[in-house]
């Protein structure tokens, strides 16, 4: 190589290619890197109860933590599930006294219902209305109800229809009316640019943490498995890890049976080892013929375990694949009607109000003059996504945890960011 193409390597000048990048920037990952872990999460992680709660011909199902004080009943985004909660619903939980409930929407998660195509605001906020009224009878305890996205439109017709008598508070996240219509024009792209299908629920979640949908890895690990389905058969990806979780659970039980009764087998093995040290001292040929014995009864008792405690094969990888829960793109003609007149039905509700934007650009004119008006509480959280209880979900919850203690509706157990209301 000559002096000028050593000059023009050195350089970054040559073939066209980018000069090489200087060390520890671009390139490989060091190996030292710790590899993220995108295995699926099951619910019990964060809830402590789920219900299939059945109205009609419909079954809902709610995920609850908690044990005592208000119930703060979350409503998700559309193409989401009840699952968007879980790590927000265990922090808020630790933070003030409160039970936190969770709803699979109409054609979300794990619900199903006899028409689960029907996304009207006015069918869905009826669904809230009856679960509330199955799972609480004619008494329901004092309501806090959050909604993200499409749940925050349907948390605002629910409480202005006031099919929930016991409503104390309304938070709605991230949904303006103004900026909400503005980028449904923009949506079927949007849809149109998300895979299709995936081959794994990992591979699912690596997607939802890279693309940005969630920023939080610990919360799209379980969020995404309410998003999914199999494809083969139909079956939810929650569904399908329950399962899972179950057959563990019995092989659990399984596993500690085993163990003890390999523990007799070494007593038994113990046993025969004191025979042999015994027949030792009668002599060798008769010490050679004990341990003749002695070697097989070994290999039977060995034989005999093989058979009896033969461990399970390790389980093989799903070949299946997997797309999403709900198909968003056909349910366009409810979309207006989730947001259209929903600043001043959100202004018109007599509780306490907050809400929770990612930018405080969102704001459209009638909820400006709203908020300067004192007629609801406003907090901006920059630097996250539009699933904002996911991404921060520490955050949010000192937000609600600060929103329900400042309204006297819930008692502190934990010291916590007190967040004064303000953008």
């Amino acid at each position: 190589m000559s002096a000028l193409q050593r000059q023009a390597l050195k350089h970054g000048i040559s073939s066209g290619l980018p000069p090489m990048p200087p060390p520890g920037i671009g390139g490989k990952k060091l190996m030292s890197g710790r590899k993220r872990d995108y295995t699926p999460v099951f619910w019990d992680k964060y809830f402590q109860h789920e219900h299939r709660i059945k109205v009609n011909n419909n079954t809902f199902r709610v995920y609850e933590c908690g044990n005592e004080g208000p119930v703060v009943l979350f409503l998700h985004g559309g193409g989401f599930s009840a699952l968007s909660w879980a790590v927000l619903s265990s922090v808020l939980s630790h933070l003030v006294t409160c039970r936190c409930a969770a709803i699979d929407l109409r054609g979300h998660g794990d619900t199903y219902t006899s028409d689960d195509t029907d996304l009207s605001a006015d069918t869905m906020s009826r669904d809230v209305g009856d679960v509330v009224r199955e799972l609480y009878g004619d008494n329901p305890p004092q309501i806090i109800l959050i909604g993200h996205s499409m749940g925050g439109a349907i948390a605002v017709h629910t409480a202005e229809k006031n099919l929930i008598p016991s409503l104390i508070g309304l938070v709605v996240i991230d949904v303006v009316e103004g900026t909400a219509l503005e980028a449904l024009s923009s949506m079927q792209n949007f849809l149109r640019g998300r895979p299709s299908i995936f081959k794994s629920l990992e591979h699912a979640i690596e997607w939802c943490v890279r693309s940005g949908q969630i920023r939080n890895l610990d919360s799209a690990r379980v969020s995404m498995v309410g998003q999914m389905k199999r494809i083969d058969t139909n079956e939810t990806a929650s569904s399908e890890l329950e399962h899972q979780h179950d057959e563990l659970h019995v092989q659990g039980v399984g596993t500690t049976i085993r163990e003890e009764e390999e523990v007799d087998v070494e007593m038994q093995e113990k046993k025969v080892m004191d025979i042999e040290g015994e027949h030792v001292k009668d002599g060798c040929e008769q010490s050679q013929n004990s341990l003749q014995k002695t070697n097989q009864t070994a290999v039977n008792l060995s034989s005999t375990q093989d058979k009896v405690f033969k461990k399970p094969l390790p389980p093989q990888e799903s070949q299946s694949q997997y797309t999403w829960r709900i198909d968003l793109s056909k349910t366009e003609k409810y979309w207006k009607g989730w947001f259209e007149g929903l600043s001043k039905r959100f202004l018109s509700i007599d509780v306490p109000k907050m809400l929770l934007l990612a930018g405080v650009d969102r704001l459209d004119k009638e909820l400006t003059i709203g908020q300067m008006q004192g007629k609801f509480q406003m907090q901006v959280l920059p630097q996250c996504g539009h699933a904002v209880h996911e991404d921060v979900p520490d955050r949010v919850a000192d937000c609600l945890a600060s929103f329900m203690v400042r309204y006297k509706v819930a008692t502190p157990t934990a010291d916590f960011q007190r967040i004064f209301p303000g953008c």
